[in-house]
């Protein structure tokens, strides 16, 4: 059995879905697969890997543009290897509590793409995140980090049987 090489890539604005992802990443190398974690907007070609993962912070109900460009543009690539993609962005526990329905626009992508799962985790909007939005957002109690790590282990592991089944 070889190993398997994966590529996390992700749509991040201000870094809350970058660390879903390399927490998947960290996982997934625990795991024994090669795991490469990379800025969306850096991919360009897919074909080095066994698996992609890729996933895009919500906002306003819509993709990040760089998962979506990244998805468009890999978009031949990808329908030839197995892909998982993931949404980062409610600011409340509801991600925890239900399964979240992937966003319209990442429905459409995942039916295109042929991607096997889609999964939402919470986001985050913290005194760390740039910008007059979350600062307000933050000063009325409205933000946090509902990231939660043992849901992206649980998935990451789940991700990396899979890929052992392949063989």
């Amino acid at each position: 059995m070889s190993t398997k090489r994966v590529l996390v890539a992700y749509g991040s604005k201000h870094g809350a879905t970058e660390g879903i992802a390399d927490e998947i990443g960290r996982t997934l190398r625990a795991d024994g697969v090669d795991a490469v974690v990379r800025p969306a907007d850096t991919v360009t070609d897919v074909t080095g890997y066994d698996g992609v993962v890729l996933g895009g912070a919500l906002y306003a109900g819509r993709w990040n543009g760089k998962a979506s460009r990244c998805a468009r543009r890999n978009a031949e690539q990808l329908r030839h290897r197995p892909v998982w993609l993931f949404s980062s962005g409610p600011l409340d526990s509801s991600a925890e509590q239900h399964d979240v329905p992937p966003a319209p626009g990442v429905a459409r992508r995942m039916k295109k793409l042929g991607a096997r799962e889609h999964i939402t985790f919470g986001g985050a909007v913290t005194a760390e995140t740039p910008g007059r939005i979350a600062a307000s957002m933050v000063s009325h109690g409205k933000g946090g980090d509902f990231r939660n790590p043992e849901r992206i282990q649980a998935w990451a592991h789940h991700i990396g049987s899979e890929l052992d089944s392949m063989d």
